[in-house]
Order: structure tokens, then sequence, then C-alpha cells
């Protein structure tokens, strides 16, 4: 190969490895903003538009369980679509939002108290003075779980101020 060769041939080795690594960096900062906290009121997925995963919230106080509702019970509050097991449901929660919907928007109480906005899994659950409230990690619930008024006191000084920082 001839120095001219070489030298053209190292040059595009350099272009490669350039592009290679800036196509990483890409990847890993869509990855980070996919995985980021969201930044709605009401923890929604941001694909589908579904709170709490597609759960049913009235389920968790009349079945004592998380459980899957259906495409065809469907509600639209507070700018998130709400799936219920079956028209019943649909009606109590459209009637009473407040009583049924997972407080501080479905973000977990503890870390709320901690001052961070982590969205609550509808797995991980409790109902605390006939409401509910969804965890990030199963220890954060069983905390809570012990002692829910101090959780829920902390929570409510700071949910103002964090709610605030959230997108409508």
């Amino acid at each position: 190969m001839t120095a001219q060769r070489q030298e053209r041939y190292g040059w595009r080795l350099g272009l490669a490895a350039f592009g290679l690594i800036a196509s990483f960096f890409v990847a890993l900062s869509l990855d980070f903003a996919a995985q980021a906290a969201t930044t709605e009121r009401v923890v929604v997925n941001r694909y589908s538009g579904l709170a709490i995963e597609g759960f049913d919230p009235v389920a968790y106080f009349t079945e004592s369980r998380p459980a899957r509702g259906h495409p065809d019970f469907e509600a639209r509050e507070a700018g998130a679509i709400w799936r219920f097991r079956n028209a019943g449901n649909r009606a109590s929660f459209i009637a009473h939002p407040e009583i049924y919907g997972p407080q501080f928007g479905g973000y977990d109480p503890v870390d709320l108290g901690r001052g961070v906005t982590f969205a609550g899994s509808p797995r991980f659950w409790a109902i605390a003075n006939q409401r509910l409230y969804l965890f990030g990690r199963e220890e954060n619930r069983d905390a809570f779980t012990a002692n829910p008024a101090a959780f829920l006191k902390d929570a409510a000084v700071r949910w103002p101020a964090l709610e605030q920082g959230l997108a409508q």
C-alpha cells in the first residue's frame, strides 16, 4: 500500500471511529431521556398515554388487588387515559376521580417526602385513609405502611412545590 493510500485509510478509520462514538452518545442520551422521570402531573406511559400502566384504579378498592383494565372501558381524566375492568368501575371513577385516582398523581409519597418525584408502580400499592398510593419500590411501600401519617405529612408539605415543576 502506498503512503498516500495509507494516509487516506487512516483518515477514514478515524472518521468511522468518531461516527461510532458519536452515535453511541446519541443513543445513550435517548435512552436516558426515555428513563428520566416523567414531567406530567399524573404519571402516564409516554407512548400509550395510559395512567398506571392500564390498571383499573377502582379495582384496588373493590378487589383489593391490582387488575388490568380493558380498552372497552376507558375514560379521560387529568390528561391521561384510564382503563377499567367494567362499566361500573368506570362510572365510579368518573364520579369521584379524586377518591379512586392515585394520590399525588401516582408519584411515590415516600420519595415526595424526600423532595423527589419518582413514578409509582401499580404493582407496589397501599390504601391508607381510603386513598390509593403507588410506590416506586417495595421497600418504600413497606416503610409507608408502618407509619403512613409521617410519610403523608412530609409528602403533603413538599408536593405543591414539586407539582409546580411538572408540566400540565
